[in-house]
């Protein structure tokens, strides 16, 4: 029998968990693959974490600009504002100016105006103390406060001033009045309160 006339043997392909000997060049393929895996499901997350962090500062900065963009608004602050910061603002105040700002920690209601004597007692009365709790000389609106919406407590004025503290969730109101026209005065209220 002849080479040629013999059966041909089928191949035989090796067992299933037999593989072929990994190669350098598959070895460092494989790897760098696992490489890009492990930098996609790790740096990703991460990158996105980062991003959504940064737009929510920039965000609360947006936002903390549009609020104040001329800092004081010449308006009355809306009835439930007033009611929120417990400031009683009379019916003949005229001038009315106001802030709100707001923080995770604390949110304040800046407001001015001027009014008549009779118009700082009901609103003295109404904010829970009264006239005579407001000591001459004292500007109880702190200097960052003032510099914020821009309040000048320059001297050469009356200033009198009292802070009116209160349980929470009620507002801390700081009250400081310009008596320098005792018919004409004008009223200065930092209300905080701590959400």
């Amino acid at each position: 029998m002849t080479p040629s006339d013999r059966p041909a043997v089928p191949r035989q392909s090796p067992p299933p968990d037999e593989r072929p000997p990994e190669t350098h060049q598959h070895m460092v393929r494989r790897r760098w693959i696992t490489a890009v895996i492990i930098v996609l499901l790790i740096g990703v997350p991460a990158g996105y974490l980062a991003i959504s962090a940064e737009q929510s500062r920039t965000s609360g900065r947006d936002k903390e600009t549009t609020a104040a963009p001329h800092g004081l608004q010449h308006n009355w602050p809306s009835k439930t504002q007033r009611r929120i910061y417990n400031v009683p603002i009379p019916a003949d105040a005229v001038g009315v100016d106001y802030y709100e700002s707001n923080t995770w920690k604390v949110s304040k209601l800046y407001v001015n105006f001027t009014t008549s004597a009779a118009g700082l007692a009901e609103f003295m009365k109404e904010s829970g103390t009264s006239t005579a709790a407001l000591k001459p000389g004292d500007v109880t609106v702190s200097p960052e406060d003032a510099k914020r919406v821009g309040w000048p407590f320059a001297p050469g004025h009356e200033w009198a001033g009292t802070t009116h503290p209160q349980k929470d969730p009620l507002p801390t109101r700081n009250i400081t009045v310009d008596e320098t026209d005792p018919d004409r005065p004008v009223v200065y209220v930092v209300s905080t309160a701590t959400p």
